[in-house]
C-alpha cells in the first residue's frame, strides 16, 4: 500500500501527482498497480465541540449522555426564532464530556459497511448526527470510546487551530486515496518506502533521498566489540544448516532503558500503519511496525528485564514445541531456526521465537514493560521461507526475509526505532548495541556492456549503461574496454549475474524502447496444424456435433478408481506410475485409462441432479514400463547432450494419446408428448462409426474376445475395435456392478480409442474427389438369410466387393429373426443404390449386378430372400 504522502519523506514526488499518475510511474519500472483504493467513507463528517454532556441514566443500568454539539455556523441546528444552536445528539461513550473537541457525522454522512446517518429518535430525544469512534469510521478497531481530538496526537497549537464545522475528513486523511501495488518475489527491496522512493526516482528522475545514510551516522560505531560491554551477548549456532547456508548471518541488538509504559503512539504514525493495513498496538510494537515498512527491516522488541543472555540463535530440537503470539500452538521440525535466551545459565533453553517468522508468548513487550531490547537481523531466505509455510503462519516479517533484506541496514533501522522511542516513549537509548555480523562480501559481477545491445537490441552507450547501473546502487569499475566489474548492491541479492543487470538496463531506460522487429519466419517443411493434430479436432468437432460435452479432468486415479471399475490394484500398481508428491494421497497414480478419471466427472454432475450426461475426454494416459532404465539427473547449468536426453526419454512412460466418453440417461428425449429411449450401446457404436467416418479410418467391432476388454464391461454388450490386426479401443456398456459403484443408470454405454494407435493406421493422403454422375440411380432393396454367426459388417463388405465401383450406398434398414427364417438363421434386408459413371444402367446390367452379389454371399451361407 503506497501513501503518496509518506513517499514524499524519500523522494521528491510532485505535488500534483494524482494516485493514477503514481500507478503509471511505477508500472513504467516493473511494479505492477493492483488497484487504487478510495474511501467507502463520505461527509458530511466534521470537528465538533461538546458544550454540554447531561448524564440521563436508564432503565437498563446503562448511563447515556445527552449532549449539545457545536458544528458550526454551516452545520448547526436553527431554533424557533431563526438561530443558529448546537445540535443536540445521543452518546453513550463513557469519555464524553463536555469541552472535549470530538468528530461529528452528520445526517447524510455514510460510514464503512453502507451505514447510512440520518437523525432518529432515541432514548426520548432526537440525535441529528453522532459522535464518532476509529472502529465507525474505519481509522482502527477501537471502540473503548469515541475520538477525543485532544488524545490523537495534535500538538497543542494544533488542537487549538481546530474549529467546530472544520473538515474532519480530510484532518484524518479519510478522503485520500491509496495505491496497492503489486510487487514479484525477486524485488523484496520495494516492500518499503525506500525501496518505492528509489523506484519511482528510476521511473521519473525525480530526487531521491536514502534515509539510511542519516541514521547509519547516528548509530553507534564500535570497532572492536569482542572487549567490550553490551546491551546482551549474542550467539550463532546453526548446526544444521540448510544447502550450506547458515541460517542466520547478521543479529544486532540495541536496548532502550525507562520507557514511560503506556506512551501513545502518535497520530500521524498511526494513521499511517492503518493505511498500510495494520492494527496499532502499542507504542514499542507500532514503532518496530513502522521501521519495516518505511525502510525495509523486520524488526523485534523484547521486554529486556525478561531475557537471560546469551541470546542464542539455533535449529530446533526434536520434540520442541512453542506458542506463538498468535496463541497457537506449533511442533518444530529440526530445520526451524529459533531465537532463544538461557535462564539459569543453560545457554539457548528457552525458545522466544521463530525466527523471521513470529515471536512468542515468552519476552513479548507488555504495558509493564519499562527496559526493551531492539532486535534488527538478517535471516537465510530459504530458512524463514520453510518455516512461514510448514507452520502455516506468513507475516509481514517473513514476507520480506523469504524475498531478500539489505544485510547493510540493521544498525540503522535500529536507529530509527531508537529514535522514535525516545521522542514518544521518553526512553533513553543505550550506546553498546551487540552486532554479529558474519555478512559474506558481494562477489563482483564480469559484465560486457555489448551483451545489452545482443539480448535487447538496445544501442546504448557505454556511459548510459554505466551510470544506469550506478543509479540503482551498483558499484561498477573498469569499462574501458566495455567490460565492467559490478558489484551489486546490497539490498538487491536478486543481481547475481549479467543478465540480472541487462535486464537492470533494460528495465530502467525502458522496456517501451525496446525495438520491436518480427522475426524472419523461413516457410520450411510442414505448415500448419500437423497430421495428428488436424485429426485430434476432427475427433473433437465430430463427437460435440453429435450431442456430446467435452471435460477435463486430472490424470490421477488410486484404489478406489480401481475398485469401482472391478480392476485388481495389485496388478494395475505394478504397470502404473506413481507419483511421488501427489495432489491427492488418495490418488498417487497416473491414469492408464481416460474412462476412470472422465467417470468422476460424469458422477459429480449426477450428484448434482443433472440428468442425461453424455461427455468425452482428450487427453494422454500413462504406461509405465517396469523394465524401463531409470530417469537420470540432468545438470541444470549446460544443455544436456543427445545421449543424455535419449537416456531420459528411455526412462519416461509411453503416453498415448486417448478419446473416451460416457454416455447415461437419455439417448431421445421428445418432451411429454414424445418417445423417450435410454442410452445403450448402440448410441456409443455410433459415436465411434462416426469419429471412423471423419478419420477415413477402417474399424470393425469384433465381439468374439469380449474378455479381453476388461471387468469394467458388461460381458454381453461390449466390442473391441479393430483396425485390421491391431485393436485400437473398446465400446459397450459398463458392466451393472460399475454403473451400481459410480451411482449411474442401468445400460450407461462408454467407449475408449487409442487415437495414437488409430492414426498410425491413417494414410494422410489427400482424398481424391470423383465426379458426380449425371445418370440415373437404380435402387433396390435386398433381403439375405444369412446363419446368426455371420455380421451385419461381413454381409456388407461382400456385397460391396460384389458390385464392384457401380455401388453408390449400402444401408441395413432391418433385422429380423423368428419362425419364418428358422432356428440359427437371421434376416438382413439393405437399401443398395447402384449407379454408373458413364452411362445409363439397364435392366440387364441390374440383373448382372444382382447375380453378383447373390454368388458372392452365398460364400457365407446367405439366399436371397423373394
Amino acid at each position: 500500500m503506497v501513501d503518496m504522502g509518506w513517499l514524499r519523506e524519500h523522494v521528491a514526488v510532485p505535488e500534483n501527482e494524482t494516485y493514477e499518475e503514481l500507478a503509471r510511474d511505477l508500472v513504467r519500472v516493473g511494479l505492477e498497480e493492483e488497484e487504487i483504493h478510495t474511501s467507502n467513507v463520505t461527509g458530511p463528517i466534521v470537528v465538533g465541540y461538546v458544550v454540554d454532556a447531561t448524564p440521563e441514566p436508564q432503565k437498563n443500568g446503562k448511563v447515556i449522555n445527552w449532549c449539545h454539539v457545536d458544528v458550526g455556523e454551516e452545520y448547526n441546528d436553527v431554533d424557533e426564532h431563526g438561530n443558529k444552536v448546537p445540535r443536540g445528539i445521543i452518546c453513550g461513550a463513557p469519555n464524553m464530556k463536555a469541552g472535549e473537541k470530538v468528530v461529528v457525522t452528520l445526517p447524510g454522512a455514510v460510514l464503512p459497511g453502507n451505514f447510512k446517518i440520518e437523525p432518529r429518535k432515541t432514548y426520548g430525544h432526537i440525535s441529528d448526527g453522532m459522535c464518532a469512534s476509529e472502529r465507525e469510521l474505519g481509522l482502527g478497531d477501537s471502540h473503548d470510546g469515541i475520538i477525543l481530538l485532544r488524545d490523537y496526537g495534535f500538538t497543542p497549537e494544533e488542537y487549538e487551530a481546530l474549529q467546530p464545522g472544520d473538515d474532519a475528513m480530510h484532518l484524518l486523511h479519510l478522503d485520500e486515496p491509496i495505491l496497492e501495488i503489486n510487487v514479484t518475489p525477486d524485488r523484496g527491496y520495494a516492500f518499503s518506502y525506500r525501496g518505492i522512493a528509489r523506484e519511482f526516482h528510476n521511473s521519473t528522475g525525480a530526487e531521491f533521498t536514502d534515509p539510511v545514510a542519516a541514521f547509519e551516522e547516528r548509530a553507534p560505531q564500535l570497532e572492536d566489540q569482542n572487549g567490550q560491554t553490551h546491551d546482551i551477548d549474542v550467539i550463532i549456532d546453526d548446526d544444521n544448516p540448510i544447502h550450506g547456508v547458515v541460517g542466520c548471518d547478521r543479529f544486532y541488538v540495541r536496548a532502550v532503558h525507562d520507557y514511560k509504559p503506556g506512551s501513545p503512539t502518535p497520530n500521524w504514525m498511526r494513521h499511517r500503519l492503518s493505511r498500510a493495513g495494520m492494527r496499532s498496538l502499542s507504542l514499542p510494537v507500532d514503532v518496530t511496525n513502522y521501521v519495516m515498512l518505511d525502510l525495509g527491516q523486520p524488526m523485534h522488541a523484547y521486554d529486556l528485564d525478561k531475557i537471560s543472555g546469551p541470546i542464542v540463535v539455533r535449529r530446533a530440537k526434536a520434540g520442541e514445541t512453542l506458542v506463538t503470539l498468535d496463541g497457537k500452538k506449533h511442533d518444530l521440525d529440526p530445520e526451524d531456526l529459533l531465537i532463544t535466551d538461557s535462564p539459569n545459565g543453560e545457554q539457548g533453553s528457552r525458545i522466544l521465537g521463530i525466527a523471521g517468522v513470529m515471536g512468542g508468548e515468552y519476552g513479548e513487550v507488555t504495558d509493564e514493560t519499562t527496559n526493551i531490547l531492539l532486535e534488527a537481523a538478517h535471516f537465510d531466505p530459504i530458512t524463514v521461507a520453510r518455516s512461514a509455510r510448514r507452520h502455516k503462519i506468513p507475516s509481514e516479517a517473513s514476507r520480506r526475509f523469504e524475498r531478500g533484506v539489505d544485510t547493510q541496514i540493521q544498525p540503522a533501522a535500529a536507529q530509527m526505532a531508537v529514535d522514535l522511542l525516545t521522542k514518544y516513549g521518553d526512553a533513553k537509548a543505550s550506546d553498546t548495541p551487540r552486532d554479529v555480523n558474519n555478512v559474506k562480501r558481494g562477489h563482483p559481477i564480469a559484465f560486457k556492456a555489448g551483451e545489452v545491445k545482443r539480448l535487447t537490441s538496445l544501442d546504448l552507450d557505454i556511459n548510459k549503461i554505466s551510470d544506469i547501473l550506478t543509479d540503482i546502487g551498483c558499484s561498477v569499475a573498469g569499462g574501458g574496454n566495455g567490460e565492467f566489474s559490478v558489484t551489486a548492491p546490497s539490498w538487491r541479492p536478486d543481481l547475481t549475474a549479467a543478465c540480472d543487470l541487462v535486464e537492470e538496463v533494460a528495465r530502467i531506460y525502458g522496456y517501451d524502447r525496446i525495438p520491436v522487429r518480427v522475426p524472419h519466419a523461413p516457410v520450411e517443411g510442414h505448415v500448419g496444424l500437423t497430421d495428428d493434430q488436424l485429426h485430434k479436432r476432427q475427433v473433437a468437432d465430430e463427437l460435440a456435433e453429435y450431442g456430446l460435452v467435452e471435460v477435463l479432468s486430472y490424470p490421477f486415479v488410486g484404489k478406489a478408481d480401481f475398485k469401482n471399475f472391478q480392476i485388481d490394484s495389485e496388478e494395475v500398481e505394478k504397470v502404473s506410475v506413481e507419483i511421488v508428491n501427489p495432489l491427492a494421497g488418495d490418488r498417487p497414480f497416473l491414469r492408464r485409462q481416460v474412462l476412470l478419471t472422465l467417470a468422476t466427472t460424469v458422477q459429480r454432475n449426477l450428484h448434482r441432479g443433472l440428468e442425461n450426461i453424455c461427455c468425452y475426454e482428450l487427453g494422454h494416459v500413462y504406461l509405465a514400463d517396469p523394465e524401463a532404465p531409470a530417469v537420470p539427473a540432468l545438470p541444470g547449468a549446460q544443455r544436456p547432450s543427445d545421449d543424455q536426453l535419449s537416456a531420459l526419454d528411455a526412462g519416461l512412460p509411453e503416453q498415448p494419446l486417448h478419446v473416451a466418453a460416457i454416455l447415461t440417461g437419455n439417448a431421445e428425449d421428445d418432451g411429454w408428448l414424445g418417445d423417450k429411449r435410454p442410452v445403450d450401446w448402440t448410441d456409443a457404436v455410433e459415436a465411434v462409426h462416426r469419429i471412423a467416418d471423419r478419420l477415413g479410418a477402417k474399424i470393425v467391432l469384433d465381439q468374439s474376445d469380449g474378455d479381453k476388454a476388461g471387468a469394467q464391461w458388461h460381458p454381453g454388450r461390449v466390442a473391441r475395435i479393430m483396425s485390421g490386426d491391431t485393436p485400437v479401443g473398446v465400446v459397450g456398456e459398463l458392466h451393472p456392478k460399475v454403473d451400481d459403484a459410480l451411482g449411474f443408470p442401468r445400460h450407461s454405454a462408454a467407449f475408449e480409442i487409442d487415437l495414437t494407435a488409430l492414426f498410425s493406421t491413417l494414410s494422410n493422403k489427400p482424398v481424391q474427389a470423383k465426379p458426380i454422375s449425371t445418370f440415373p440411380p437404380v435402387k433396390q432393396d435386398l433381403a439375405f438369410t444369412v446363419p446368426t454367426s455371420v455380421t451385419a459388417h461381413e454381409l456388407t463388405e461382400t456385397i460391396r466387393q460384389a458390385a464392384g465401383d457401380v455401388l453408390e450406398s449400402i444401408e441395413l434398414f432391418d433385422v429380423y429373426t423368428g419362425d419364418q427364417v428358422g432356428d440359427g438363421k437371421k434376416s438382413l434386408a439393405y437399401a443398395v443404390t447402384f449407379r454408373a459413371p458413364d452411362r445409363t444402367l439397364t435392366s440387364q446390367d441390374s440383373e448382372e449386378i444382382r447375380q453378383r452379389i447373390v454368388e458372392k454371399t452365398a460364400t457365407l451361407g446367405a439366399q436371397l430372400r423373394a
